[in-house]
C-alpha cells in the first residue's frame, strides 16, 4: 500500500468505543434476550457509542439463526436510536454470510461486520455478496486471523466494498499501517492498543473488554496511559479465556449469569 491518506478521519459507522457484546444466557442455558439487551443499554449509559451483536464475543457459532435474530432485535430495542447496532455475519461461504446479513438487517442491524472464509481467494467477491445483502447498510471487514486465516491483508482493503476494518490481530505494526495509509475507517479490536489507536487517529474500537470496563476503554482510547494500564487484567483474562472468562468477571461484579455455551 503506497501513498499517505488524507489527514482527516474517514467516515465509518461510528467514532469512539463500541462493545463486542456478550450474549447472556439463563440458568437453563437459553439465550436471555432481556438481560443481553439490558447489558447493552447499561454500557451505552457508561459511554459506549455502538453495540456489536453476535460478533465472535457473542458466541455466534452456538446460536441458532432464530436466536441470532432475537438477540439483534432485543439489542436494537434496548439502546437509543442514535446508537448503531452492528451484527456479526462472517461465515465460511459467501452464500451463508449473505443469508446471515439479510436476516440481521431484517432484525434491525444498521451495519455489518464480517470475517471472510478461511483461505478466501476472492475477497472482493465475498464482500460484494455481503454488501449486496446489507441493502445499503455499511459493511466492515473483520481481520481475526485465528478464526479466519490468513484474514484480510491491509493491501487488499482499498479494493473491497467496505467502509472500514475491525482489526483484532493485536499487531501494532499492522495498526500503524492501517491508520496511516488505509482510506477507510480503522477500528481496533484489541484493548491492549487503545492508547495508541486513538491518538493516532483511528476511528475507534470494538471491544470485548468494554463489556466489563467501558469507562476505562473510553479513557484509554482518548489517550489515557494510566487507563490503558488498568485494563491489563481484563484484557489478559479475555485474551486467555474468551467470552466465558468475561462472563465470569461480569457475574462477579453484577450478578449476571456466568453460563456460556462455549467450551
Amino acid at each position: 500500500m503506497t501513498g499517505r491518506r488524507a489527514a482527516e478521519s474517514p467516515a465509518g459507522v461510528f467514532t469512539g468505543v463500541g462493545v463486542a457484546l456478550l450474549t447472556l444466557l439463563t440458568g437453563d442455558g437459553d439465550v436471555d434476550t432481556r438481560a443481553t439487551g439490558a447489558l447493552a443499554a447499561d454500557l451505552v449509559g457508561r459511554g459506549v457509542r455502538a453495540v456489536l451483536a453476535c460478533g465472535t464475543t457473542g458466541e455466534p457459532a452456538t446460536l441458532t439463526d432464530a436466536e441470532r435474530r432475537a438477540v439483534i432485535s432485543a439489542v436494537r430495542a434496548a439502546v437509543p436510536p442514535e446508537i448503531p447496532v452492528l451484527a456479526g455475519t462472517g461465515a465460511t461461504s459467501a452464500e451463508r454470510a449473505a443469508q446471515l446479513t439479510a436476516e440481521a438487517v431484517e432484525a434491525g442491524a444498521e451495519a455489518i461486520l464480517a470475517w471472510p472464509p478461511p483461505g478466501c481467494e476472492d475477497l472482493p467477491g465475498y464482500f460484494a455478496a455481503v454488501s449486496a445483502a446489507a441493502q445499503g447498510r455499511p459493511v466492515l471487514a473483520y481481520h481475526i486471523p485465528w478464526v479466519s486465516a490468513p484474514g484480510v491483508p491491509v493491501e487488499a482493503l482499498d479494493s473491497l466494498p467496505v467502509v472500514g476494518i475491525k482489526d483484532s490481530s493485536g499487531d501494532p505494526d499492522r495498526l500503524i499501517e492501517e491508520i496511516a495509509y488505509y482510506r477507510g475507517a480503522t477500528y481496533t479490536g484489541s484493548s491492549a492498543l487503545l492508547a495508541m489507536a486513538g491518538p493516532m487517529g483511528g476511528a475507534g474500537a470494538i471491544l470485548a473488554a468494554a463489556n466489563v470496563e467501558p469507562e476505562l476503554c473510553c479513557a484509554a482510547l482518548a489517550g489515557d496511559g494510566a487507563a490503558q494500564r488498568e485494563l491489563a487484567e481484563v484484557h489478559l483474562a479475555g485474551r486467555a479465556g474468551g467470552p466465558p472468562a468475561l462472563k465470569r468477571i461480569l457475574a462477579e461484579r453484577h450478578g449476571s449469569c456466568a453460563l456460556s455455551r462455549a467450551s
